[in-house]
């Protein structure tokens, strides 16, 4: 009996031992308003992330990838659920997310699948039980009750108030330093960075040892400056929250300087970071085993059409960086084919070797053999005054878009030819029929994404 005690202790050894080796770890980095070009890898002369960029030339960068919905709160549900915000119908003044779409969200299939699990940092959606979710979990945000540097400064690492940038890399360091050796691991991390403190007159804030970073630079007027392109817009974003975050970052050659190098400042400074997370991956051995994905969870306006923040249907509030380092698959891959946030999700699911809910929307990307989409659905559902929300439909060459409140202002614009989305073409009588069969593709996408709504009692 003893005997046959030993060999079955052995053999469940031997077979944690071979689920470790052959389940690859995961970690999924998310930075807050990052921007697709705001990455030394997408050809910006100016910021420095080698880190970032080390991730892109060793692994796999998409070069067209979107988020679905140009908001955080949103964003992340979609990332979390593997759905459209017309699906799961999450964004902010909502609640509590719908227990149906968490309880098949990707931290729910991992554990159940056997993998140990983290997050740290900006989780982004209201969710009475985080606490359940994760192995192991801190949910944290910049501090709204300061008005100055303290938003980003208010986490300690022993005796020191470090930024939270900082703070979320050790988070992540610990976390692997005592994973189990039993289990793979998937770790969640959500900078707060570079996402400006809101309530602060300096709004961008890093860490003493990046002052001087960018400091003897000049940064470069942002595309789309002058007026007419502010013009062009219909009353409610002149006068909304876009503008009103204009007058804080840029609205003065020296906040503009200030702000996009405290921008930059912040990303340099995750970059760091994960620098760190891959030696510590390398000391514990790790690091041949464990795949790296990064994403922005919406883009942003630097100035642009004298603009700041995100939520419009322009490609600049919705193209993000989207990196899948995986070691053990031949890098150096870029790909062309539009990739979403919702496919972050399947591609978690996928790399662990578990069945995607069919309930999921998005695509997996660890073949890198993307099916050809042949349109995009963007949105923004979120109704408050002061961000009109809007809906639009793309494919690889046009892209039209509405404002929800207001259906007669239209914009449409051949990608194409027109990449700024500068000339709207909603007028030219030469492209009615193409108009309407967008229009019908956008009312077949939404029909699609309504109708798989779960019925919650």
């Amino acid at each position: 009996m003893r005997n046959l005690l030993f060999l079955a202790l052995l053999l469940s050894l031997s077979f944690q031992a071979f689920a470790q080796q052959n389940r690859p770890n995961i970690i999924f980095i998310l930075t807050d308003d990052q921007r697709w070009d705001a990455l030394g890898f997408s050809g910006n002369p100016i910021i420095q992330t080698p880190e970032m960029d080390r991730l892109a030339a060793q692994g796999t960068y998409y070069e067209n990838a979107f988020v679905t919905t140009p908001i955080c709160a949103a964003s992340r549900a979609s990332i979390l659920t593997g759905m459209y915000e017309r699906t799961h119908g999450y964004t902010f003044g909502q609640g509590d997310i719908k227990a149906p779409y968490i309880n098949q969200s990707y931290p729910v299939e991992l554990r159940k699948a056997g993998y140990f699990t983290g997050f740290f940092g900006k989780f982004g959606v209201n969710y009475e039980g985080f606490d359940g979710l994760f192995d192991q979990g801190d949910n944290y945000d910049r501090n709204g009750k300061f008005d100055d540097r303290r938003g980003y400064f208010f986490k300690t690492l022993g005796k020191d108030t470090v930024h939270l940038t900082r703070y979320t890399g050790q988070q992540a360091i610990d976390f692997i330093a005592n994973a189990p050796s039993s289990k793979p691991f998937m770790l969640s991390l959500s900078f707060s960075a570079p996402h400006a403190h809101d309530p602060a007159k300096l709004q961008y804030f890093w860490s003493p040892e990046y002052d001087t970073m960018y400091q003897n630079i000049t940064i470069p007027d942002p595309l789309l400056k002058e007026d007419s392109y502010f013009q062009a817009q219909p009353e409610y974003v002149r006068k909304g929250e876009n503008r009103t975050r204009w007058h804080w970052r840029y609205d003065t050659p020296e906040k503009y300087q200030h702000s996009v190098k405290g921008y930059y400042r912040m990303i340099s400074e995750v970059d760091a970071e994960i620098g760190k997370i891959r030696k510590t991956l390398e000391e514990k051995g790790l690091a041949e085993n464990t795949v790296i994905i990064l994403m922005g969870d919406n883009g942003y306006f630097l100035g642009e059409r004298q603009l700041a923040g995100k939520w419009l249907m322009y490609d600049i509030s919705l193209r993000v960086p989207l990196i899948v380092f995986d070691p053990r698959e031949k890098g150096g891959n870029r790909v062309k084919d539009f990739a979403l946030n919702i496919d972050v999700p399947s591609t978690i699911l996928d790399l662990a070797g578990i069945p995607i809910p069919i309930a999921w929307q998005g695509l997996s990307l660890h073949s890198n053999q993307l099916p050809k989409r042949e349109e995009l659905l963007f949105e923004h559902l979120w109704q408050t005054p002061i961000i009109p929300p809007s809906e639009a439909i793309r494919t690889e060459r046009w892209k039209y878009f509405r404002y929800l409140n207001d259906p007669g202002h239209e914009e449409l614009y051949d990608l194409a030819e027109d990449p700024l989305e500068i000339n709207n073409l909603i007028a030219d009588p030469n492209h009615r029929e193409l108009i309407i069969q967008l229009q019908k593709k956008l009312s077949k996408k939404i029909w699609e994404y309504e109708s798989s709504r779960v019925v919650v009692r």
